[in-house]
Parts: structure tokens; sequence; C-alpha cells
């Protein structure tokens, strides 16, 4: 909460504000350390109460020179360039960790890059090691077992996000491409590790080679390979497929479906033509999941329609909408109440806009910037940077050109000194929610005073 809404502008030595709270809670903290023990022998600190008022109040006239320094983990605070420096360190170790003999160590270097690239912009550093992580990802995906794979295919997909998708991006995707269409293909490699790079190789597909028709259609071909094995057989029936395939079908057409918002017009129309049929079928598949992930992209190529023909319809709408309708009112016990209720609800909202072309707004809202999902081929796109970053979202759609292109944000905004010395810490926080539930509870207590008084 900003500080503006703590009390009145000066009021902060009015009697019963929140803002004295805060301090008054400050103060007795310090005046207890400086107490006493109860052996009778004296404190380490001597200070009067007036003292340690005014380093309370000394605490808050300095929060403006915050902005230029962090605190790390044991409270004491350091310089930005040293923790800049000590962070690059730990990164450094970790790209060297990517080398180890162990797989355990690899792994564990893997997961710490992984958090790492989600949570900070790093361009400049990972520019100058691109070739050295590139090899290094290259060798987890040809040697390494299937939860190695899983996480490397999974930070080369941020690696490339990082990179921005630029020449550089491009040269690596091109080295990796082929393992990681290989590895999603092969029917002996681990499930996890499939899906991974089913999504990697969208997503980094996505950002580095988008201009490039050939190695679009390639990466779509190969993601087409997996999701058909779900398509009806010539007799309409579906085929029945092992435990866990769905969850990589599933992965393989939403990161297909997200390859789709980057053709040309001219192949819109063959796609939908093939497709929507065979996607209509799959409705009636036992997975859930996969059920979802085909509603969603049937909308998506609905929209993708619309927007090459304004007066696009399905020649087989009627029996469409009636699928989509017994899905949406789903009421099957043999199902799970969180599945049917998940399912009901996308449902609904793809009935909605094939029937009507009505699509529920979303708001995305990160610092004081919003992003507004208005349709399903922004809405897949969002999701997919979403499942990759994570809670690292917010920070690169604040700070990552890239995503801020995508989104059509411009450039970063860059918010002075006063708007950033106005956060406050989680302490002060923690400080100020207490002084405020102890300010509703003296609230109350009047009015329940006041209330007993009449009866």
């Amino acid at each position: 909460m900003p500080r503006s809404k703590k009390g009145k502008r000066g009021g902060t030595s009015g009697k019963g504000s929140l803002r004295q709270e805060v301090l008054q809670l400050q103060l007795s903290a310090k005046t207890a350390l400086s107490r006493p023990g109860r052996n009778g022998g004296k404190g380490e600190s001597g200070a009067s109460d007036d003292e340690l008022a005014s380093d309370v109040l000394s605490h808050y006239s300095s929060a403006s020179e915050s902005a230029s320094v962090l605190e790390d983990g044991t409270g004491e605070v350091v310089d930005e360039q040293t923790a800049q420096e000590e962070t690059e360190d730990k990164l450094k170790q970790c790209i060297d960790n990517l080398m180890d003999k162990s797989a355990k160590a690899r792994l564990a270097a893997l997961e710490s890059l992984r958090s790492a690239f989600s949570s900070r912009v790093l361009y400049d550093f990972l520019l100058e090691r691109r070739l050295t992580i590139s090899d290094c990802l290259e060798r987890s995906l040809k040697k390494g077992g299937g939860d190695e794979q899983a996480a490397a295919a999974t930070l080369f997909a941020l690696f490339c996000v990082q990179l921005g998708g630029g020449v550089e991006a491009g040269e690596c995707f091109q080295m990796l491409r082929p393992i990681l269409s290989s590895i999603m293909s092969d029917s002996c490699a681990s499930l996890p590790a499939r899906q991974s790079c089913a999504r990697a190789l969208s997503l980094c597909c996505y950002v580095s080679a988008s201009d490039d028709i050939d190695d679009l259609l390639k990466c779509m071909g190969n993601l087409e390979t997996i999701f058909v094995g779900s398509y009806p057989h010539g007799d309409g029936s579906l085929p029945s497929v092992k435990a866990g395939i769905p969850a990589l079908h599933s992965a393989a057409l939403q990161a297909w479906a997200l390859l789709c918002t980057l053709c040309p017009a001219s192949r819109i129309e063959s796609i939908v033509n093939y497709h929507l049929p065979r996607l209509q079928a799959c409705l009636d598949s036992n997975d859930v999941n996969f059920r979802i992930a085909v509603g969603e992209t049937i909308a998506l190529l609905y929209e993708l329609g619309r927007d090459i023909d304004q007066e696009f319809e399905y020649e087989d709408c009627d029996a469409l909408c009636e699928s989509l309708k017994g899905l949406a009112t789903d009421s099957n016990k043999y199902r799970a109440k969180n599945d049917r209720r998940k399912q009901r609800s996308i449902f609904r909202e793809v009935l909605h806009y094939i029937e009507n072309e009505e699509f529920s707004e979303e708001k995305v809202r990160f610092g004081i910037e919003v992003i507004y999902i208005d349709g399903w081929v922004r809405r897949r796109i969002y999701e997919v940077f979403k499942e990759v970053l994570e809670s690292g979202v917010s920070l690169h759609l604040k700070l990552n050109p890239l995503l801020r292109d995508i989104f059509g944000l411009g450039a970063p905004l860059i918010l002075d000194a006063a708007v950033k010395a106005n956060k406050i810490s989680r302490t002060e926080r923690h400080l100020f929610n207490s002084a405020a539930s102890k300010a509703r509870t003296k609230l109350r207590n009047k009015v329940r005073d006041k209330r007993a008084d009449v009866m």
C-alpha cells in the first residue's frame, strides 16, 4: 500500500492515526530490547525512549535512500553493484555445474538457472555466454536422463526469451531444434521430457524463427505428428491411447496452436478446413485436459478464420455447437467434480464465442500497467509465456523488450526515485497491517459500547 494512504499528508503525529500506530509498535519493540532482563542486569543499550523514537523516525526519513541499495538475507545493506556481482558469480558457478559429471549436480544447476532466468532480465550477461550455455544444454538433451532433458528443454525456452528472439537466439535455436524434435518424437523417451521439448520447440520457434516460414512449417509438422495420434480413425472411432499420452498430445496441440497464430492467411484456410472436423471428433475424448485443449484450439482456429473472413462459418457448425453445449452442461457423475466445473467453464466460453463472437475480456495488471486479453489468440500467447516464466511473468512484462513488443506495450517504463522509494519493506508492511487491525478492533469496540448504551 502506498504511504499516502496510511494517513493524511503531514498527519503522522496525529493521535490514533495508522502511521502513529506503526511508529509506536516499532518503538515498543526497540524499548523491550533495551530494558533490563529478568535478572536485573542492564540491557545492551541505555538509550532513552526519546532517543529510540528518534531512531524510528529517522528510519522513515531515510526511505528515499533505499532506492539505491538492496538488503540481503541477513538484513545487511549492500551496494547494488556488489549485489549484481554476487548474482553473476552464482550464475557463473551454475553454468560451470552444467558440465559436472554428477547428474544430480547438473539437474540442480538447471533448476537454479531456470529460477534465475524467470525472475531476472539477464540479456547482457547471457549474450556473452550464449555458446557455452547452448553447448551445455545440447549435452544435457543428448545424454541426460528424462528429468534432465525436461529441465534442459524448459531452460532453453527461457534462454531464448532472455535473448529476445534476435539473431543470437536464432542461431541457438537452429542448433537445438533437431534435438528437441527428436526427443519429442521418441516413444522411448520419458513423457515429461517429450512434453517439455514440445513446448520449447514451439516457443523458441515463435520467438526466434517467426520470420522464417520454412522453419515455422517444419516445427508445426513435427508437432502435428504427435497430437494426430488422438485423431479419429477412418470409421470415426477414437483410438485408444496409453496412460499419460493425452497429456503429451495436449502439450503438442497447444504448442501447435501457438504457431498457428504466425501462419499467413494463405495457409489458415487449409489448416481450418483440415483440422476443425477432426478436432470436433476429439471432443469425445475420455481425458478432460485434452478435451479442454481441443475446445480452446477450436475457438482459436475460429478466431483466425474470422480474422481473414468476417463471414467465416464452419460447415458443420450446428453439430459442433451441440457437442459444445453437451460439454458446457455436462453433469455426468463418473467425472470428478473439479473436472466437470473446469470443463463447463471453458466450454461455455467457447460456445459463446462461436455462436455470438463474445469473449470474456481479462485484465492482467503488473505494476502500474495493464494488458487486455481480448481474444483466444492473445490468450494462447499469454498462457504460453505465463507457463514458462511462472511467477516471473510480471517482471518480464515490465522489463523484457521482447514481451513488451509482443503485447504492444512499448519501451519499458522508467519510474523516478520518488516512486521507487515509496515501496515499503515486508517488515513495515507487517507492522502497518498489525496497526490497521488494532485500529479496527478499537473502532469496533467503541461501536459495541455505544450499542450497549442504547440498549
